[in-house]
């Protein structure tokens, strides 16, 4: 068994995926679904789906963004088309940008 990496999060990282496995719950009940026929739903277990509403960051990005889009939460603030189009003008801005990003050293232009 590989041995579990101690991550340090930042204090927004932690919130945001705090609120998102909130925001997840509160949809799922307000639309009457039980935590059981969501995680059915999504293919995993119910105590997975507990740990993503507690807002673990352990939890895969994938299936969290799953879950949003099964009690129809917006993600980006965009819908599918838009977020395509996000998606196709970032790719051709980095195909404009260097593949590899090199340390340089700092340029002393004091004279």
């Amino acid at each position: 068994m590989p041995k579990s990496i101690n991550r340090t999060y930042s204090r927004y990282t932690r919130e945001a995926t705090r609120l998102l496995g909130q925001m997840i719950k509160l949809k799922r009940t307000k639309r009457k679904i039980t935590a059981k026929d969501l995680a059915e739903r999504a293919g995993i277990s119910r105590g997975l789906l507990q740990r993503i509403e507690k807002g673990d960051l352990k939890c895969e990005i994938g299936v969290v963004f799953e879950l949003a889009t099964l009690v129809d939460i917006k993600l980006f603030d965009a819908d599918n088309s838009s977020l395509t189009g996000h998606i196709n003008r970032t790719e051709e801005t980095l195909a404009l940008l260097p593949k590899h990003v090199r340390n340089t050293k700092e340029v002393d232009d004091e004279f």
